[in-house]
């Protein structure tokens, strides 16, 4: 049998079924197997002038620092957004504009995207059992599904609010108090974008980095409501539903960029360079004459790596073991957000011996 390496799932503590995880628990102190004395001199100094540790102990707290960064930029924009939208709400009912209305329901159902995310965040950050052994981090991608129906929800109701105004044609009033709603508008919405994006990609979250986009084209639509005022100040009456009409454009397009980024998460997609740079630090790990099959996953905004990596045949299992060790080890140090791997070492093969995965070819199709 070929020894693996990789983290069980686990509540709040390490199962270890036998001697193979043996040294992890002082920071580090397990061999590497065929490196060098050099080599592991240089990766001690190494660690002494950035100290950290791949415990999974760590992980789970580097795995809540995140989801607590993510919470909180979702109560912050909430509080930012909910402010903007009801400022907006008191013009729309005093000035009677369509394209403000468009934009005030907007940014309202953004605002209110923070609820199933925050929700998502929450149940990421219980520990992994026996039923979902992965643990919880799937409800985030299950928020980002609600975030998408959100937004087209809003873009069918600015939609239909716009052409009910082509067809009843109504006089806009309190302009100056539009263009002034529509400027707020958009300084909110930008300044939670910025921060979504910000946060979102720092802790891996498609989710929030959707969110972000969102709140990114509800500020441009902001713009557009200027436009809308200006048409109806020189006299143009059809500005402000055309405008709202654009402004549904616009909701539409970032639903396209939104339902891409989730679908992709939902599918297990993975940037190509990160598997690119998985592979580079596998192949440097001493002790790995070849790299096999390599899968990687998002699970929420962490990331886990599943791989087979081809060792000397001749080695013993400890032997074996610790060049695994050493390949999750270049691996957490190569891939950011990475939370765990699972190496599965197979000896390189003999010429004219069985293929020693013989027995499970009748289970391929």
């Amino acid at each position: 049998m070929s020894p693996q390496h990789g983290h069980a799932p686990h509540d709040g503590a390490h199962h270890h079924g036998d001697d193979h995880h043996r040294g992890h628990g002082d920071g580090h102190r397990h061999a590497h197997g065929p490196a060098s004395a050099a080599a592991r001199w240089r990766h001690r100094l190494a660690h002494v002038l950035t100290p950290h540790s791949h415990e999974t102990a760590d992980k789970t707290d580097r795995a809540l620092e995140a989801s607590a960064r993510g919470l909180r930029a979702l109560w912050i924009s909430l509080a930012v957004l909910g402010v903007t939208a009801a400022a907006q709400a008191v013009v729309v009912v005093l000035s009677g504009s369509v394209a403000l209305l468009g934009d005030t329901v907007h940014n309202a159902a953004d605002a209110l995207t923070a609820l199933p995310l925050g929700v998502a965040f929450v149940l990421g950050r219980r520990a992994a059992n026996r039923r979902f052994t992965y643990g919880y981090g799937r409800a985030e991608d299950i928020a980002g599904l609600v975030i998408v129906l959100t937004i087209a929800a809003s873009a069918a109701f600015a939609a239909w609010t716009a052409v009910d105004r082509l067809i009843d044609p109504r006089d806009i009033t309190y302009l100056p108090a539009v263009a002034a709603a529509a400027v707020i508008g958009f300084l909110g919405n930008e300044w939670v974008a910025r921060y979504r994006i910000r946060v979102g990609r720092d802790i891996g979250s498609a989710a929030l980095v959707a969110d972000g986009l969102h709140a990114r084209t509800d500020g441009f639509t902001s713009l557009a409501v200027l436009v809308g005022a200006g048409g109806a100040a020189v006299g143009w009456r059809l500005a402000d539903p055309l405008v709202g009409l654009a402004i549904t454009a616009a909701i539409l397009l970032v639903l396209r960029d939104a339902c891409r980024e989730v679908f992709r998460r939902v599918m297990d997609a993975v940037d190509p360079s990160v598997v690119d740079s998985a592979e580079h630090a596998l192949k440097h790990v001493p002790g790995v004459l070849a790299v096999g099959e390599l899968r990687m996953r998002w699970i929420g905004h962490r990331l886990r790596a599943e791989v087979a990596i081809v060792v000397d045949g001749a080695l013993s299992v400890r032997a074996a073991h610790e060049v695994a060790v050493a390949a999750e080890h270049a691996l957490l140090h190569a891939v950011p957000k990475l939370t765990g791997a699972l190496v599965h070492a197979d000896p390189s093969p003999d010429p004219g011996a069985p293929d020693p995965h013989a027995v499970l070819a009748h289970h391929s199709a």
